[in-house]
């Protein structure tokens, strides 16, 4: 039986100014680098996702570090970590827990599944059929769990990093939309640049191991604190009327089937004011909202099915959005004003 996990409340986490958590961010990617290598940008995404308060899928092709990236933010922000292993037979029952009969105490006893944990790695959670990986939906959304009538709720914070194979590969299953929505930010890895590959096998030979050795920098507490940063970040009017307007977007665009739910605009907002707090920063500016709205919005989205013959992806699409939407001129109600407060482009750019 999994050993209770403990539980930090909001009123027990320490303070910390946007400055101070984008510092500890970054000491934070620091010292994962040490064993995802070349892999910066990628980092950076997961930790926007983490300090938003989100959930984070890795979508890219078998041998790229997805798993070893998961392992190591849970170690290095000190949270309890649990592995899952999608699988064909794998039951609802083997992610959430189920209840089992007590020889001893000839009661029902439930038996907590390793979702009952800080950090959950969903490893290649579209190797599953539907059914199991709805076992998630009401984890990612509620951070609960119900079983045979009862709610239990789960450890705080509570992250759920996931990987993802491309369906194109044999034996996978697309994830349904209501699970990717579910999502804060899908996170694309790739192949590393040959100068990278040839420093990892170097550092790999030097360490004379096969990882690298990594020691926490924060606990729990410390991660809420961090989360809690961000609702000190300001976001004007018109920038929230920005974000209002990309959503819109994709739900008008010619080649999107579906557009963005309004949890896209949440994520947005969230995202929006994590990369202020990495950039040191306690307030946004467009740049923070248009750098992270591929990563936000592509998985969100259905495209119209003639889109696939002709090789679009919905990252593309997005982007081509996020280049026709007009973008605000805006200065934060912390600085000086020396001009009106929104100055929109009079001839948005070309798609």
């Amino acid at each position: 039986m999994r050993s209770a996990v403990t539980t930090v409340s909001p009123q027990d986490a320490p303070v910390l100014t946007p400055q101070q958590a984008g510092s500890r961010a970054h000491e934070v990617l620091t010292e994962i680098e040490r064993a995802v290598v070349g892999k910066r940008q990628a980092l950076e995404l997961v930790m926007l996702g983490v300090l938003a308060g989100g959930h984070v899928l890795i979508e890219d092709l078998p041998g790229l570090g997805k798993t070893l990236l998961a392992r190591s933010f849970a170690t290095v922000l000190g949270l309890d970590f649990s592995r899952i292993q999608f699988t064909p037979d794998l039951l609802p029952s083997d992610v959430s827990g189920a209840p089992f009969y007590d020889q001893r105490s000839g009661e029902m006893v439930f038996r907590p599944g390793p979702v009952f944990t800080h950090l959950l790695l969903a490893d290649e959670i579209n190797r599953t059929p539907p059914k199991t990986q709805a076992a998630l939906l009401e984890a990612m959304a509620e951070a609960q769990v119900s079983v045979d009538g009862t709610t239990r709720r789960l450890p705080s914070p509570f992250v759920v990093i996931a990987t993802d194979n491309p369906i194109e590969y044999e034996g996978t299953y697309t994830l349904p939309e209501a699970q990717l929505d579910r999502f804060l930010l899908r996170v694309r890895m790739g192949y590393l640049p040959v100068a990278d590959e040839a420093a990892m096998l170097r550092a790999r030979l030097d360490r004379s191991a096969p990882e690298a050795v990594l020691k926490p920098l924060t606990d729990p507490a410390e991660v809420l604190a961090m989360r809690d940063s961000l609702e000190r970040v300001e976001i004007d009017d018109d920038l929230v009327d920005y974000i209002v307007a990309l959503i819109d977007a994709t739900r008008k665009h010619a080649q999107i089937q579906v557009g963005a739910s309004p949890r896209g605009g949440l994520a947005l907002v969230q995202l929006a004011r994590a990369r202020a707090v990495m950039a040191g920063r306690d307030f946004v500016t467009p740049e923070d909202v248009k750098s992270v709205a591929v990563p936000a919005l592509a998985h969100r989205i259905s495209l119209k099915p003639e889109l696939w013959v002709r090789r679009i992806s919905a990252d593309d699409v997005i982007a081509g959005v996020v280049e026709t939407v007009p973008t605000p001129r805006t200065t934060p109600r912390s600085a000086p004003r020396t001009g009106a407060q929104i100055a929109p482009q009079t001839t948005p750019p070309q798609a």
